[in-house]
């Protein structure tokens, strides 16, 4: 059985935009952690992912998106997300998670903002 996600990726100038729809949960993590570090090595550096189709994270999800930024951040790039489900965000404040990452409504802004 394939995991509950879909994962697409696209270049807008220097940016690789990470689009993430379904679930990001325990049977999901290593999909997206392979997804990334595929990136990685494709000469990656920064990235938008955009959260807004997915309908559930648990914190096995949120442990794949810390890595993720480790990843990144360990080869100087950068890393934003794009949340705009009321649920999610408030997720993201309760685990402090909002104070780690760079949160956006849409991708165009967080491409947008330094």
């Amino acid at each position: 059985m394939e995991p509950p996600i879909e994962i697409d990726h696209s270049t807008v100038e220097d940016w690789t935009i990470v689009e993430i729809r379904g679930e990001v949960d325990v049977y999901t993590v290593p999909t997206i952690k392979q997804y990334m570090i595929e990136r990685l090595a494709d000469g990656c550096r920064r990235f938008v992912v955009d959260l807004r189709s997915v309908a559930f994270i648990d914190s096995m999800g949120l442990g794949v998106l810390v890595g993720a930024l480790k990843r990144v951040q360990s080869v100087h790039g950068e890393l934003k997300l794009v949340i705009t489900d009321a649920p999610t965000k408030q997720l993201f404040a309760l685990t402090g998670l909002r104070h780690v990452f760079p949160l956006y409504d849409s991708v165009y802004q967080a491409r947008r903002t330094s």
